[in-house]
C-alpha cells in the first residue's frame, strides 16, 4: 500500500510491489526566528519570541539580548498582556540601542540632550521674538517721524492753540491710515 497526500486529505494508493505504507512526509517547517537562530534552539510553534523577532531582522534581538539577556526579555513578555508585548519590544530595543551608544546613561542621557536642545532653540526663539518686536517699535517710530515730517510740511506752521488741536486730530488720522499714507510717502 501507498500513501499520496494531497491538500485536502490522505488518500491510500496501494502498491504491488510494496506491503507495507509508507511514513508521512515531515511537517514543512518554517524558519525560526531570529532569537531562536542566535540562541541556537528550536523554535517552538508557540514561541513568544517568534512574533517580535522576525528572522529577516537578527540585530533586533542581538541588541535587546546583548543588554537585557535572552531569559529577562522571555520573562518580560510572558508577564505582560499581548496586546503590550510589541510595545515592550520596541521600547527594550529602543532603550538597548540607547546604552550601547551611552552605557552610563541610556535613554535618559538622550532624553537630557533632547531637552537641553529644546531650551537652547526656545532662547532663541525667545530672543528672535524680542528683536522683532524691536524692528517693530523702530518701524513704528520711523513711520511717526516720516508721516510728522510730511504733515508738517503740507500744514501750515501756526502757533496758536488751534494747532495742537489739528496735530492731534492728524495723528488720529495718522494712525487710522498708516498703510495708505505709506503708500503715498516717497522715500
Amino acid at each position: 500500500m501507498e500513501l499520496c497526500y494531497s491538500d485536502s486529505a490522505f488518500s491510500t494508493i496501494t502498491s504491488p510491489s510494496s506491503p507495507f505504507p509508507l511514513p508521512p512526509p515531515p511537517p514543512t517547517v518554517a524558519s525560526p526566528c531570529a532569537a531562536c537562530k542566535i540562541l541556537r534552539r528550536r523554535c517552538v510553534e508557540k514561541c513568544v519570541l517568534a512574533p517580535y523577532f522576525p528572522p529577516n531582522d537578527p540585530l533586533k534581538f542581538t541588541t535587546a539580548h546583548r543588554v537585557f539577556g535572552a531569559s529577562n526579555i522571555i520573562k518580560f513578555l510572558q508577564e505582560l498582556p499581548e496586546a503590550q508585548r510589541a510595545d515592550a519590544v520596541s521600547s527594550m530595543v529602543y532603550e538597548a540601542n540607547a546604552r550601547l551608544r551611552d552605557p552610563v546613561y541610556g535613554s535618559a542621557g538622550a532624553i537630557s540632550q533632547l531637552q537641553n536642545q529644546v531650551n537652547e532653540l526656545q532662547q532663541q526663539l525667545a530672543m528672535a521674538q524680542a528683536e522683532i518686536v524691536n524692528m517693530q517699535s523702530q518701524q513704528a517710530n520711523l513711520m511717526a517721524l516720516i508721516c510728522m515730517e510730511k504733515w508738517q510740511n503740507i500744514i501750515p506752521h501756526k502757533h496758536d492753540h488751534s494747532y495742537d488741536n489739528d496735530c492731534q486730530t492728524n495723528m488720529s488720522f495718522l494712525d487710522d491710515n498708516l498703510g495708505s499714507l505709506w503708500e503715498h510717502i516717497s522715500i
